[in-house]
């Protein structure tokens, strides 16, 4: 039961750093999941992280 529980919530979080990392790349950005992390990069990534909503917003759609 527990290992049954391990699998689906590590399923549920790779389908949720797909679902950012597509979001991210989506908007133009550079994108790599690695292990846990998301990493974004891009030209004046900073600045638009606060002027674009739907950046900020990116991957957070009710998975």
């Amino acid at each position: 039961m527990r290992a049954a529980l391990a699998r689906l919530v590590e399923q549920r979080a790779a389908r949720r750093r797909a679902a950012v990392a597509a979001a991210l790349a989506e908007v133009g950005l550079v994108v790599a999941v690695e292990g846990d992390a998301v990493r974004v990069s891009g030209r004046g990534l900073a600045a638009r992280w606060w002027r674009d909503l739907a950046l900020r917003d990116a991957g957070r759609g009710g998975l």
